[in-house]
């Protein structure tokens, strides 16, 4: 059983408390007009059970956030202040002058308090001082102020007032708890992020062990003497370091395979991660990857420069260029351009 459903109960025991106090007629001489009475009775209970039970009922979508009782529609606001004006004083207007003090003309006192007080956790606030307003107003013309607040006037004033500060530190309380969830939900994408950055840099260090380790320990064995071959390797180790710290947006496995066989042959590979991959999904950049990686294979310039590209439709050019062709930096020793289009 939920601490909502517990509440509810209470309340609706306690409200039909008020209420049989109404059917109690201790002086029933006074009574002149009976059929005020129970019709008061019939028109608080069924109404205040409605506001406990039924009206403002939490809407699904938002059950699973939602802390304390939704807000009441507009007909329900109607009903209760209907409810309050009727019950005020109906029981009053039953009886003679000398029986209006009597505890089942004066239970409408506690009754309409608790009907505010349930208004007021509903998330009416003014309806709940308006309607408190109604009942001050109707008991203080039928039995004079002082003796309207003697009589239970100052308690339901004080529910409905508790039940105010009870909201308050409810709401206030939901919204710290939002708020605690949005700073675990960041600090977990936070560690996240870490976690992934620090799994890069492992892989980027042992790669770097694997390209430069080898040939970092025969220079040392060696004492700095290489051979032509040992050199070579070194040239190549170091270029593939620098493409992991340039374009590592761009490599996977293919990419730098075919990087590596372009080396081999004697071409010079140059990576420039410029921007403009950030926001493509994992597959696309496999797309991308792909891509490339059959442009560098069917490649034959001695010189490859590869760039990404911040423009909308196009992801990464390749550009190349042949030694053996027109001097001076012209266009003409230009002999591979290619686009990679952004994938749509």
């Amino acid at each position: 059983m939920t601490v909502r459903s517990i509440l509810s109960v209470i309340g609706l025991a306690f409200t039909a408390y008020l209420a049989a106090r109404g059917l109690i007629w201790t002086s029933p001489d006074t009574v002149e007009r009976g059929w005020l009475i129970v019709m008061a009775l019939l028109l608080y209970l069924p109404v205040t059970w409605l506001w406990i039970f039924a009206i403002g009922a939490r809407d699904r979508r938002t059950e699973a956030t939602a802390t304390t009782p939704a807000m009441l529609p507009g007909w329900g606001v109607v009903l209760a202040l209907l409810v309050t004006v009727v019950v005020s004083n109906a029981p009053f207007l039953a009886v003679s002058e000398s029986g209006r003090t009597q505890p089942f003309v004066t239970w409408v006192i506690g009754a309409i308090g608790a009907l505010m007080t349930i208004v007021m956790v509903r998330r009416r606030p003014v309806v709940a001082w308006t309607g408190m307003g109604i009942l001050t107003v109707s008991t203080s013309i039928w039995l004079g102020p002082l003796q309207a607040l003697s009589l239970g006037l100052v308690g339901s004033f004080v529910w409905v007032t508790a039940a105010q500060l009870v909201t308050i530190a409810l709401d206030r309380a939901a919204r710290d708890a939002e708020r605690l969830a949005e700073l675990q939900q960041a600090a977990s994408a936070w560690q996240a992020s870490q976690s992934g950055r620090q799994r890069e840099r492992r892989l980027h260090v042992q790669r770097a062990l694997q390209a430069a380790g080898p040939i970092l320990a025969r220079t040392i064995e060696n004492g700095g003497n290489l051979r032509p071959a040992d050199k070579q390797a070194a040239r190549r180790a170091e270029a593939s370091l620098r493409d992991e710290l340039r374009g590592t947006r761009l490599l996977d496995d293919g990419v730098r395979a075919e990087i590596d066989a372009a080396r081999r042959r004697g071409a010079a590979v140059s990576l420039f991660d410029e921007g403009g991959l950030e926001g493509l999904a994992v597959s696309d950049l496999d797309c991308i990857r792909s891509e490339l990686a059959r442009i560098l294979r069917e490649s034959v310039s001695d010189r490859v420069i590869i760039r990404t590209s911040p423009h909308h439709e196009v992801a990464v050019t390749v550009v190349g260029r042949s030694a053996g062709d027109a001097a001076g930096g012209d266009d003409d020793n230009v002999d591979l351009w290619r686009e990679i289009r952004r994938p749509r």
